[in-house]
Parts: structure tokens; sequence; C-alpha cells
């Protein structure tokens, strides 16, 4: 599967960005979707997932109640929507795809390109 991620930019803190990732070439509405992060000089960090069935969702404890994760597998599209933007949550953006439901990078078998997100303080 290609995934492609989508919607980034530049925001003021306490602003908001949806970030959309489309599949194709591949199973979509079995897998558990993710996104994570990477901000210059750190580690790729979880964000946020999804089951396949859209029935079950994940937050890493700095997203929540910010950040929410929606799927449409008629559309094999995933999206995180972003709100109240911090400073702190300027990364690349990555989608990912898993056979399974996890948090772990190291399971996630395919990944987007990647989007960036800058947030202005």
């Amino acid at each position: 599967v290609q995934l492609q991620a989508s919607g980034g930019g530049l925001v003021q803190a306490g602003g908001s960005l949806r970030l959309s990732c489309a599949a194709s070439g591949g199973t979509f509405g079995t897998y558990t979707m993710g996104w994570f992060r990477q901000a210059p000089g750190k580690e790729r960090e979880f964000v946020a997932a999804i089951s396949w069935s859209g029935g079950a969702t994940n937050y890493a404890d700095s997203v929540k109640g910010r950040f929410t994760i929606s799927r449409d597998n008629a559309k094999n599209t995933v999206s995180l929507q972003m709100n109240s933007l911090k400073p702190e949550d300027t990364a690349v953006y990555y989608c990912a795809r898993a056979a399974i439901w996890t948090t772990s990078a190291r399971v996630y078998d395919s990944w987007g390109q990647g989007t960036q997100v800058t947030v202005s303080s």
C-alpha cells in the first residue's frame, strides 16, 4: 500500500490543522492506522491510532483532548484533526499502517512520506 499524507502547514499557537492520509494500491480497511511525529533531533513518537473499524482510538497523553483521529474506509483515508496547537507540536507527521492494534512504530509496516507541521508562538 502507498500512503500519502497532506494538510501540514504553518499555524499560530492555538490554531488548528487537519491532516489527511490517503491509501492506495493495497489493503486499508482491515488495518490499524496511526499517526506519528518526529521533531528535529528527537525520536519518532506515537501520536494517535485508530482500529480498522474505527471503534477504538488511542492518543498520546500530550495530544489527548486536542487531537482527534478518524477514518473513512470507503474512501481509504485517515485524518487527524489537530486543535489548540502548541509550538511543541511542531514536527513532521507521518501516517502508517499496522496489521495489529498497536502504538509501537516498529510494528507499522507501511509509512507515508510525512507532512510538516509548524506551530509558531
